[in-house]
């Protein structure tokens, strides 16, 4: 069974560091899509230290979306 994770993305200095707020994995690549793909391998590796049974804990966030408000 797949879950969905969120994903906040941050530019700084000419890098894009993805992360996931509820994991605490982050990674960051030169690109976007690098980042991206850099964190899916990341919480990859977090889940599989992780175990099967609390992997199942964790909550699928195929509903929820992030934005921004200027003030």
């Amino acid at each position: 069974m797949s879950k969905v994770f969120a994903a906040i993305i941050t530019e700084e200095d000419n890098t894009f560091i993805a992360s996931n707020p509820d994991t605490g994995v982050a990674s960051q690549g030169e690109t976007l899509d690098e980042a991206l793909l850099n964190l899916k391998e990341a919480l990859e590796l977090y889940l599989e230290e992780l175990g099967s049974d609390a992997k199942k804990s964790l909550p699928n966030f195929s509903h929820s979306f992030l934005t921004t408000i200027t003030i």
